[in-house]
């Protein structure tokens, strides 16, 4: 079953071609990074990274180790913080990544957020030291 399918309107969400999917409730997604970490999921999922089976038991772990925020907002944030944490080890265990690889991402992505002006959308290229090692 493709994410498309399992939450509707997901990948227009995703493209920024529409907003976040909804359900009756409202929003199925507090912010759109919660539904660009599922769909992450989702799609490794689909190629074959891991069975269900290991990601329940990943995420799992993860839900079971993240202490309890007291007084925080509950708005998805908390829990999909688990996602990506159980996504990192994840792609860790199964090759696909490396903990300083992980590192480093996250680290020109925090570069591009600080040199984006206000308003703009924050992207990869951003960062004052984006493909400064290709530069010959």
């Amino acid at each position: 079953m493709s994410h498309a399918a399992m939450v509707p309107g997901l990948d227009a969400a995703l493209a920024g071609t529409a907003p976040l999917p909804c359900d009756a409730a409202g929003p199925v997604f507090a912010e759109p990074w919660q539904a660009q970490a599922f769909a992450m999921v989702v799609a490794l999922h689909g190629r074959g990274l891991f069975t269900w089976a290991e990601w329940a038991q990943a995420l799992s772990r993860e839900i079971a180790a993240a202490p309890a925020y007291a007084g925080a907002a509950d708005d998805g944030s908390h829990y999909y913080a688990c996602w990506l944490e159980a996504l990192e080890h994840i792609a860790i265990a199964k090759g696909v990544s490396s903990h300083p690889d992980i590192d480093a991402l996250a680290a020109a992505w925090a570069r591009a957020a600080e040199a984006t002006p206000h308003g703009q959308p924050i992207m990869l290229e951003n960062d004052p030291q984006h493909g400064a090692g290709s530069r010959g």
